[in-house]
């Protein structure tokens, strides 16, 4: 039988994760307080953690004077074809490197992982030229247009995934006829869910907060996308800390909604993956 851990030992090992919690939580807490002081509360020595008063019109103003709006709807914009691009064709890929059987698989698999190992600061030249080429600067291709065309790590993760679903399922749907696009759609994609999740969320992340991509592509102002604008926004001289604080929460607020919204599936996706943080 197994010793019953003492009341004092877990109490001990609640007391260490609040801590850490508490530690991880406040620059957070402390970004959502001072997008509520006035311009002199900032620099009030000692600082103050409850703002008082509360100044709501940092919001508004951080969202009218530099267009806050219209960097929103940019991020959202790039971000749907993004999430949309990423999962149907990680889908598609792993489905057929999981299920179907062809010579040098494996070495396809294989190299398509060794891809991972290649810092993207190292293609960022060669793949501007190559988008320079095609006149699709200045625009939103070069920040969607890859996403279509299934990254290694979505590959990876669902290939995962469909690798640990019993393969009877596939001989039944083969045996009542039921096509290979048919057998995809409409048995694995809906059960690939929880995986999807995850990738979908890791996708969100990171069109959501990509601030290299845009910076390089992108020189219309009116096409920043929220990261691009919170640069814009420090850069003003007239803009105080107070409203900087603002518009890193609004920045901030949709990748924290969309985490705790989708938590209990991000978390099964990754366990039924196998993959560790």
């Amino acid at each position: 039988m197994t010793k019953a851990t003492p009341p004092w030992t877990k109490a001990l090992m609640y007391l260490l994760v609040l801590a850490g919690a508490v530690v991880m939580m406040f620059p957070f807490i402390w970004m959502l307080s001072t997008s509520f002081k006035t311009l002199g509360a900032v620099s009030q020595m000692p600082p103050q953690l409850i703002p008082n008063p509360f100044r709501f019109d940092n919001y508004a103003e951080v969202w009218n004077k530099v267009d806050f709006g219209r960097y929103t709807f940019n991020s959202f914009f790039i971000v749907v074809f993004d999430m949309a691009g990423s999962l149907l064709s990680c889908a598609f890929v792993a489905f057929g490197l999981a299920m179907y059987k062809f010579k040098l698989r494996g070495l396809v698999y294989a190299f398509m992982l060794g891809t991972l190992l290649i810092p993207g600061q190292i293609t960022m030249i060669p793949t501007y030229f190559i988008w320079k080429q095609f006149h699709a600067l200045n625009t939103y291709v070069p920040l969607i247009a890859p996403s279509f065309f299934a990254g290694a790590f979505g590959i990876f993760l669902l290939h995962q995934y469909i690798k640990s679903l019993p393969k009877e399922l596939y001989e039944s749907a083969v045996i009542d006829g039921c096509s290979p696009p048919g057998i995809f759609f409409k048995i694995y994609l809906p059960l690939c869910k929880p995986a999807l999740a995850a990738l979908g969320i890791f996708t969100f992340m990171g069109a959501w907060n990509n601030t290299l991509g845009p910076l390089i592509y992108l020189q219309d102002r009116k096409m920043y996308t929220l990261p691009l604008g919170l640069m814009y926004l420090k850069n003003e001289s007239s803009i105080n800390q107070a409203v900087i604080m603002a518009g890193a929460v609004i920045t901030t607020l949709p990748v924290v909604l969309v985490y705790l919204l989708a938590q209990k599936q991000f978390v099964q996706g990754i366990a039924s993956t196998g993959l560790k943080g």
